[in-house]
């Protein structure tokens, strides 16, 4: 029965593992039987046991992590389960996973060999091991049978075998009568009934194959424990008349353990004739594009998803690793990355693109159809990482959804609520500056330091914030700047840590305000780090969806690339990494323009992660070469000029990456255009150049690419970035304008000058640059298209992230999304009302109002703070 298997990693492929609960000295002897035998016969092996006191929740729980466990091959419980706590032993032996139940015992395997399916299930250990004897002595077909007992374990899957061997097959019990009489017409006899010797020997047709199951314990003062161990059958009168008899002990007792490494053995065969070292055990959608395409919803509507569930299993997550939300997406818990954290990575791919037009360039869906190509075409391991689109006015020009008419979809109508969670940590922060401000307006310092929500909420001192602050479209602000909550420093926080850890910790830095002596005030300074962390907690974990091929993606965090760094987050990448192998891809985007998202991906997202892509894809579509080549204005909303839909020959020269090998993806157009970008973007230093139709195909429209891309992933490269963080904060400002804009200089304004001054004395002089820019031009001008000269890019301000951990100047008129509101506090006294303290297990806070009133006239508001 050897096994000589030996995965990638180093371990075999044949082990048996043994769950016992409580401490029964019988189980004890008997699972130190079976790992004996395991070890004569090479077979890895584990014993895992657990308390008295076990509640069934904990053992479904082990039971489940054994059963995930790529190691492990066979897993048995063993019987009775001792617990002080009431135990469902069916539950809990049909948790057992059915290709893992070398005892045979789950309902799933019983039902197979009942309906006769023997090559598609595992048999119980004791009926194979009696059948293999009985084969032994002759034909079985034809005979007569009898079984005395109709146990799970012995009886009922003894019937089904002999009656599958063609015999005649009589099942006898409690309440069968003259059991003489059925016993004296077997040629075969099995019998575990549990009473020591009940079957006589001159119950037995002569010749009789008998098989003994039984165990017993009777008095025998010959026995220096008193007790002596025989079968169901008087042993010694039966084996005058039997033609076969096995004896008790050493009969059937070493064949079960025998059928037990069988099994276990026959289990490691199975598993290995369709596991891959390294490859997923994954499905793929196949896709069926209509010409003309339909519309979104009816591409949606043409696809039926997998089971997250499913999903996970496929990527190898474990399912205590898994928080479904619905039955298509989930939340990946953090503990996967610790568990993976000695696998190692797969390649890393960055997709980013050339100025867009106000449509945008297709970086996300190249990312997802290239991640189908990947996966469902070139069957490699491959993951697409990708943002949530935040929502503007009206949805946006994405909307909740990815993409119009085009075959790499996924679906995000609020997700996993991640970006609520910001939302309402955000409010969080101006809610209780408000409080701040308003108490500290109208109170003493000795009032406020003998008040006692203040040491709850404020500290011990009063921090003397100013009426005038900087707030996160709080309250009423202009359409367009409504996204500000989402393109946050949280939301930067959020898609910048590393860990939850991290992100406490950088929550913590957050400046929210300034005294009114300029001294900064942090998250950490309000009392409320920990409170953000919390709401926030959940919102850490990445949220797995799938393409409409079946191809795994995390879709996690929505910072924006023209004020923050337009990646998605780091958490997502690494865990993507890990799962996919060292053989397998992962595709994430860089939102926007190659100066802005893919360089900040570069000089702020590595510098966080540590990791290196291997790979850069540039996506051109044609209509923006057009655009930027001269071409009429495009605007969102309105149909295009037709000067986009006529063939167009020019000499567009695509933008290239400051580092990286690269590969440019073309969306289709005429064969002579593509043609051109094709070669045109060879000349500017590409690897490759690739028209690809995913948009139209799916991954099928991207495969060429695919192909290139894992060309280019053998290609060896380096990584540099931009500038040296030690370099002085107008240098890098400077730099980045210079090489990635095309800029002549930079013109640092008045104010501008003023946080260079101040942060390089407040020792921030060594964090990266965030450019807060247009992402419709290379300059800072979003009506100057093409590739701009000539120019001095004007930085109106700077501000610190320091939660985020970078600096972010304010180029030309581009707006952040957050607004400053000066407050007129109404001076009333400090109006507590239904002060609460209900000290119970779960509830614990305070609750206090204020009043405060919007300069822009709009009715007064009423705010409560519940600190629990």
């Amino acid at each position: 029965m050897g096994l000589n298997c030996v995965s990638a990693q180093g371990w075999l492929y044949r082990t048996v593992c043994v769950f016992q609960v409580g401490d029964r000295d019988d189980s004890n002897l008997y699972i130190s039987m079976k790992l004996k035998a395991a070890a004569e016969v090479t077979l890895l092996h584990q014993s895992l046991t657990t308390t008295l006191k076990p509640w069934p929740a904990q053992v479904l729980r082990r039971i489940v992590e054994v059963n995930e466990n790529l190691e492990v091959h066979g897993l048995i419980v063993q019987l009775p389960l001792d617990s002080i706590n009431p135990m469902d032993t069916e539950k809990v032996t049909n948790a057992v996973a059915p290709e893992k139940d070398v005892d045979g015992l789950t309902s799933i395997n019983a039902g197979k060999l009942s309906r006769g399916d023997l090559g598609d299930c595992f048999i119980p250990c004791t009926p194979k091991g009696c059948m293999k004897l009985i084969s032994q002595t002759g034909e079985v077909a034809g005979k007569n049978a009898v079984v005395i007992g109709r146990s799970k374990i012995v009886g009922a899957p003894m019937h089904d075998l002999l009656l599958w061997s063609h015999a005649t097959v009589t099942t006898c019990h409690s309440k069968t009568t003259d059991l003489a009489a059925q016993v004296g017409r077997a040629d075969i006899l099995v019998v575990g009934a549990g009473k020591a010797e009940m079957v006589k020997g001159e119950w037995l047709k002569e010749g009789a194959v008998v098989i003994d199951c039984g165990i017993n314990h009777i008095p025998d003062d010959s026995k220096a424990n008193g007790m002596r161990v025989v079968g169901d059958v008087h042993y010694p009168s039966a084996k005058e008349k039997a033609g076969f008899i096995t004896p008790v002990p050493g009969g059937v007792g070493p064949m079960t353990v025998a059928m037990l490494m069988e099994n276990t053995v026959q289990s490691a065969k199975r598993f290995l004739k369709t596991y891959q070292p390294g490859k997923w055990n994954i499905s793929y959608a196949k896709l069926k594009p209509q010409k003309p395409q339909p519309s979104d919803v009816a591409i949606a509507h043409s696809f039926t998803p997998k089971t997250i569930g499913r999903l996970a299993r496929e990527v190898g997550l474990f399912s205590e690793e898994v928080e479904p939300y619905g039955t298509t997406r989930a939340k990946v818990r953090l503990e996967a990355l610790n568990r993976l954290k000695t696998q190692p990575n797969g390649k890393y791919l960055v997709v980013t693109g050339i100025t867009p037009t106000p449509l945008g360039e297709g970086t996300t869906t190249t990312t997802l159809g290239l991640a189908q190509a990947l996966g469902a075409h070139l069957h490699v391991n491959s993951f697409a990482c990708v943002r949530q689109p935040s929502r503007g006015s009206n949805f946006g020009v994405k909307g909740e959804f990815f993409f119009y008419k085009t075959y790499c979809l996924v679906f995000l109508l609020h997700l996993t609520s991640d970006i609520q969670a910001v939302m309402a940590a955000s409010s969080l922060v101006v809610d209780t500056i408000n409080a701040r401000v308003l108490c500290e307006s109208t109170q003493s310092d000795k009032v406020i330091q003998n008040i006692i929500l203040v040491p709850i909420l404020f500290g011990s001192r009063p921090i003397g914030i100013f009426a005038r602050f900087y707030l996160i479209n709080s309250f009423q602000t202009p359409s367009k700047q409504l996204s500000g909550y989402v393109a946050s420093e949280m939301m930067a926080v959020l898609a910048l840590s590393t860990s939850l850890g991290d992100m406490t910790r950088r929550l913590a830095r957050v400046v929210v305000a300034y005294s009114r002596k300029g001294k900064p005030v942090t998250t950490e300074d309000l009392g409320i780090s920990g409170v953000l962390a919390t709401l926030m907690r959940d919102a850490v974990k990445p949220s797995l969806m799938q393409t409409m091929e079946g191809t795994p993606v995390f879709v996690h965090t929505c910072p924006l690339s023209d004020i923050a760094q337009g990646n998605s987050s780091i958490l997502a990448d690494q865990i993507a990494l890990k799962l996919v192998g060292p053989e397998g891809f992962v595709v994430t985007e860089a939102e926007g323009g190659a100066e802005l998202g893919m360089e900040k991906f570069f000089d702020i997202k590595c510098r966080s992660s540590g990791l290196h892509p291997d790979v850069v894809v540039m996506v051109a579509s044609v209509p923006a070469l057009k655009m930027h080549g001269g071409g009429p204005a495009v605007t969102a909303g309105s149909a295009m000029p037709k000067e986009y839909s006529a063939e167009v020959i020019s000499p567009w020269l695509p933008s290239q990456p400051h580092s990286q090998a690269a590969e440019i993806c073309i969306s289709t157009d005429t064969d002579a255009e593509l043609g051109l970008v094709c070669e045109q973007a060879k000349l500017a230093g590409a690897l490759e150049a690739v028209p690809c139709s995913h948009w139209a195909e799916g991954g099928a429209g991207a495969v060429a690419l695919g192909q290139a891309v894992q060309r280019a992933a053998e290609t060896p490269h380096q990584m540099n970035f931009l500038y040296d963080l030690e370099m002085p904060i107008d240098d890098k400002i400077r730099v980045i304008a210079k090489s990635m804009y095309g800029a002549d200089d930079v013109e640092l304004l008045p104010q501008a000058q003023k946080k260079v001054a101040l942060f390089s004395k407040q020792g921030l002089g060594n964090l990266p640059i965030c450019m807060a820019k247009t992402h419709l031009s290379l300059s800072h001008d979003p009506e100057r298209k093409g590739v701009p000269t000539g120019f001095t890019l004007p930085i109106r301000d700077i501000h610190a992230n320091l939660g985020a951990g970078f600096l972010y100047p304010l180029v030309g008129t581009v707006s952040t999304g957050a607004v400053t509101h000066s407050y007129e506090l109404l001076r009333l006294p400090l109006y507590f009302k239904n002060v609460e303290c209900q000290n119970n297990s779960r509830e614990n806070y305070f609750s206090f109002y204020f009043f405060h009133r919007i300069p822009s006239g709009s009715e007064d508001y009423i705010h409560s703070i519940r600190i629990w």
